[in-house]
């Protein structure tokens, strides 16, 4: 197991005494705990190396993402389970993970079956969930300075408070299907997954093994309308919208006017050239999941 602590400013040190327990109780006492952004690569790489062939996350998103980045890199065909302390958690939504049980996950973790998912890859790292531009990151950014707010509702507050100051930004789509020339975004999704942010349906299409990514483009507008398609990703039901252009490819090409500052499954990133190629890596891991049901992949 790999615990970070601060996951859920602070939720994933108040949540390690049940999981020491629920753990304990089917077998499992091997528990390493981060201190520093990015202990979860190299605790990861150090489990698989010593022959770990189940590594479980205890995290959010970014958590999650680390260890899946390892376990990748390192070739091995190891298995995530996800454990749910972060903000929005929203990777084990699609996937149909029961991450919120400890008892359901510790089980599943020795012994419960697994799926295999597509993974995205954008300048050599790779994401479980979504990669973000525009508005997404200026709501990131806000985020980190509302240490007042925690929790699911953290996202949709930051994002309500951008509504009316984001200035958007130009960005150029291509893939093997279409190119759209530069036109100005509010926020640009590249998703893997269904869900973002905690509480947005971005991406309602996106299925998890069919070796395509869901690019939501949603273009720019004023603040009402900004407003209105606020509501509606909150719903699923945005992609009616004429200012949003959806598609799927197994991979893109965005160029921007400079490099952009862009997020993976909630880690902020700068890019290293204002030309980036996002793709889908097929199948690529194996995520522990729980007994296939009703709207377990929803």
């Amino acid at each position: 197991m790999i615990v970070n602590p601060a996951a859920g400013r602070g939720r994933g040190a108040a949540m390690l005494p049940e999981i020491r327990d629920a753990f304990a109780q089917v077998g499992v006492h091997d528990v390493a705990t981060t201190t520093a952004p990015g202990d979860e690569r190299a605790q990861a790489l150090d489990g698989l190396a010593a022959g770990c062939r189940t590594l479980v996350a205890v995290g959010g998103d970014g958590t999650w993402s680390q260890v899946a980045g390892a376990i990748l890199e390192s070739g091995a065909d190891a298995r995530l389970a996800l454990l749910a302390a972060g903000t929005g958690n929203d990777f084990a939504k699609t996937v149909g993970a029961p991450a919120f049980d400890l008892a359901a996950t510790a089980r599943l973790a020795v012994e419960g079956p697994d799926r295999r998912v597509d993974v995205g890859r954008i300048e050599g790292r790779h994401f479980l969930n979504i990669a973000g531009f525009g508005f997404d990151i200026a709501v990131l950014e806000d985020c980190a300075r509302l240490t007042w707010l925690k929790g699911a509702a953290l996202y949709p507050v930051s994002a309500l408070r951008q509504l009316f100051g984001y200035p958007g930004v130009e960005i150029a789509i291509g893939s093997p299907r279409a190119r759209r020339d530069p036109a100005r975004h509010m926020m640009l999704i590249v998703a893997n997954a269904r869900h973002f942010g905690g509480s947005f349906h971005i991406a309602p299409r996106a299925e998890l093994a069919d070796g395509m990514l869901d690019a939501i483009a949603i273009l720019d507008g004023p603040p009402l309308a900004r407003l209105g398609l606020f509501a509606a990703v909150m719903r699923g039901t945005h992609l009616a919208d004429r200012r949003v252009v959806a598609e799927q490819a197994d991979r893109f090409t965005l160029r921007f006017a400079v490099p952009p500052a862009y997020e993976t499954d909630g880690e902020y990133r700068r890019a290293r050239s204002a030309e980036l190629e996002i793709a889908c890596v097929p199948r690529a891991l194996r995520v522990v999941v729980g007994p296939p049901g009703p709207g377990a992949a929803a």
